[in-house]
């Protein structure tokens, strides 16, 4: 399937500074398909290397310093020659000290030979700290990919032909029924594949079921074990807290008693992990809005929609007729969208009450409001309360409805949320 990383990963090969690249994001995001993909399509030789649990590649890493002398013998434990500019070397599953100190020789100096690292923890960055990486970090895959993987690359390019040259969308019943499609099924390459291949919706919720699992089952790195059962709750709990009217994270969901310093380092770990992502409360948007941010009131999303549907047990009939629903899907869409464009999240709430979903800054520093008005649920006035009190240049409303611009504010359908993930940059 195509991933718009594979352009990404042809700039990289062609870099005159080339580093080895570390591609970093949570299982089952394709992370390693794309990298073997990637090498076979663009190099005579590729040559894999599983380390999870591998001592003979440790013990090579901690011994050997000579990148020549390393090659040759990595050669031989792949079977594969390795030839400068013509073999990919690839270092899967890398969470190990010895052998990510081994990979960084690659990156000293210029000298020809094209490495990728994989790794889904987060908390093994500070071993690779340096310069002798890049980094790229990978999520699963937007609503233009799912598009692409389902034959409708006509209908992706009329999106984007939409936003670019302010028009309405040629197509836009079919790309919201497609967008539909996207939220039950979500972005995770193997189920958007089952999906495709006309799969029963029953065997795409059992992959997400795994998947939901293996990322509960990250949580068992945490430190402290109390933090384990603690982070399973949270992740439980984020269906409910979402299709409640007030989204913001509330403890007693969890169970009666339940307190903020309990759960504080079961929350953190799985931000840091790209498990949840969290918005905070400002009531104040002045740059930066890091500092604006109250640190007991967030919002916690996950991080593919079709994980959430599966919560719900939703379908599609469903999704049409469940404002509620819907809303919470919406709103967890743009979150996702926004944080894998590298933004941080924020929602803004006044004192009388007037709350914008999402306010975000880009590197220009202009403060951008964002805001979820579904048909039955508008809510104009707070975007309005927003605009008279702080001076923005940029703003949007997303909708249903289709492309248009009202009063200076650009209605967005929730299906082209893509489209402004790529221009905020």
């Amino acid at each position: 399937m195509e991933r718009k990383i594979n352009k990404f990963l042809l700039k990289w090969k062609t870099d005159l500074i080339r580093k080895p690249l570390l591609i970093i994001g949570t299982r089952q995001v394709g992370k390693t398909y794309t990298a073997l993909d990637f090498g076979k399509q663009n190099y005579q030789y590729v040559a894999y290397f599983n380390t999870d649990h591998n001592t003979i590649l440790k013990d090579l890493f901690k011994k050997e310093r000579s990148i020549t002398r390393l090659a040759e013998a990595l050669s031989i434990i792949s079977e594969v020659p390795i030839v400068k500019n013509d073999t990919l070397l690839i270092f899967d599953n890398v969470t190990d000290e010895e052998i990510i100190k081994g990979i960084k020789l690659f990156g000293y100096d210029k000298n020809d030979y094209h490495v990728i690292a994989i790794t889904s923890s987060r908390d093994s960055l500070l071993k690779f700290r340096g310069e002798e990486f890049q980094y790229k970090i990978m999520t699963e895959m937007d609503y233009e990919e799912f598009l692409w993987a389902i034959g409708e690359k006509e209908v992706a390019e009329k999106i984007r032909y939409a936003y670019d040259n302010h028009r309405s969308c040629s197509v836009h019943t079919k790309a919201l029924d497609y967008f539909y499609d996207y939220l039950i099924t979500g972005g995770l390459p193997e189920v958007v594949e089952a999906f495709a291949t006309k799969k029963h919706y029953g065997y795409l919720d059992s992959i997400k079921e795994r998947v939901f699992d293996i990322n509960k089952s990250e949580l068992l790195n945490s430190k402290n074990l109390i933090d384990i059962e603690r982070g399973i709750e949270v992740m439980e709990s984020i269906p409910k807290q979402l299709e409640k009217e007030n989204k913001k994270f509330q403890y007693g969901v969890l169970g009666y008693g339940r307190r903020a310093k309990e759960y504080e380092n079961s929350i953190n770990y799985l931000v840091t992990n790209q498990l949840v992502y969290r918005s905070y409360k400002i009531r104040v948007a002045k740059s930066p809005l890091s500092s604006c941010r109250e640190l007991d009131s967030f919002k916690l999303y996950l991080p593919d929609d079709g994980l959430l549907s599966m919560r719900y047990n939703l379908t599609k009939d469903r999704l049409r007729i469940d404002d509620n629903i819907k809303q919470a899907l919406y709103e967890n869409h743009i979150a996702h969208t926004l944080v894998e464009s590298g933004y941080s999240l924020y929602y803004y709430q006044s004192e009388g009450k007037a709350e914008v979903n999402f306010v975000i800054q880009n590197r220009m520093g202009k403060i951008i409001p964002i805001e979820l008005a579904t048909k039955q649920g508008s809510k104009v006035k707070s975007l309005s309360v927003f605009m008279k009190k702080y001076i923005v240049t940029d703003t949007y409303r997303i909708t249903e409805n289709n492309f248009s611009i009202k009063k200076n504010v650009r209605y967005l359908p929730i299906y082209a949320i893509f489209c402004l993930n790529e221009q905020l940059y």
